[in-house]
């Protein structure tokens, strides 16, 4: 997961019980989160048994070659990837929400948006087994306008404010195709035997740019009468444009190394003495797996991302 707190600042703001957050990456540090933030890009990509499998019979080089076709060429559609990719990753280390499908496995062509929620958070009841829900709109933008947060919030009022039942659909078929029959049948029973109650859905407000979000999502989040909690979060890197071509960049020229899914790894980059690195947990992948990737560059002699800790 991304350690937003290793590399960004954080201010909250509570507008009755809504919340508006702005996490703004530090520049000194901006370096360090890019490199964190590739380390997780492939995984969102692919699953890690697949290039397990490929690396096993092909070599490293083929499995690289597989991970850089599913990377998108174009500017629009990376820039749209990484916001969703952050949002994920924001929800499954800064919520009690799990995202158990990372859908952009599922890309019909890596140049193209996916349609639908960007991100459904699952949060399951111990006692009952009953489901809540977390339904998230991202934007990534250079420059944020009021008219892209429009945007998201027209995204977010659709269906009643409900998750779509195809999304859920779509995770829940993911779900059982990787084991999770439990999570799965959780899902098909909110569906189609309780029905989903709006107090148990909040909504998530994700952009991700370069200029300062808070003077468009503070509005917007006043503005809101519907009956949904909202969360309202805005990650601002000044850099946009550069951090979202170099993260792909990277991912592009690494050769990829699958990191076991019973492990946790810090990522502790070798451009980066002296850091404390930001853990990377268990990633909310399909079947719950892990996926941390090993860059080796040209001359590089060992793979010096990852680092095993007990």
């Amino acid at each position: 997961m991304v350690d937003f707190p290793t590399w960004c600042d954080r201010t909250d703001e509570a507008h009755g019980v809504h919340a508006l957050q702005v996490v703004t990456a530090r520049a000194a540090d901006t370096d360090f989160g890019r490199d964190a933030v590739a380390a997780l890009v492939p995984g969102h990509y692919a699953a890690e048994e697949q290039v397990a499998r490929i690396l096993r019979r092909l070599g490293r080089p083929k499995s690289a070659t597989f991970i850089e076709g599913k990377l998108p060429t174009t500017k629009s559609i990376r820039s749209g990837d990484l916001g969703e990719i952050l949002a994920t990753e924001y929800v499954a280390s800064q919520t009690p929400y799990i995202v158990p499908v990372k859908r952009l496995r599922w890309k019909d062509h890596r140049n193209m948006a996916m349609r639908g929620d960007d991100v459904i958070g699952l949060r399951q009841d111990p006692a009952t087994g009953r489901l809540a829900f977390l339904k998230g709109e991202s934007k990534s933008r250079v420059s944020l306008a009021a008219g892209v947060v429009a945007e998201a919030r027209t995204g977010l009022d659709k269906d009643g404010g409900l998750p779509s039942a195809h999304a859920l659909e779509f995770i829940s078929s993911r779900l059982m195709d990787g084991g999770q029959e439990d999570l799965a049948d959780a899902i098909d029973d909110a569906l189609l035997k309780h029905g989903i109650a709006p107090p148990s859905v909040q909504h998530l407000l994700f952009t991700f740019s370069g200029n300062d979000p808070a003077g468009y999502l503070r509005p917007s989040v006043r503005s809101y009468t519907g009956g949904y909690v909202q969360r309202y979060v805005g990650v601002r890197i000044a850099t946009h444009g550069t951090f979202v071509a170099d993260v792909y960049a990277i991912v592009a020229a690494a050769r990829v190394t699958p990191a076991s899914s019973r492990d946790q790894f810090q990522i502790a980059s070798a451009s980066h003495p002296g850091r404390n690195p930001p853990w990377a947990g268990p990633a909310n992948g399909m079947a719950g797996n892990a996926y941390q990737c090993a860059f080796m560059r040209p001359g590089q002699e060992e793979p010096g991302f990852i680092r095993r800790t007990k």
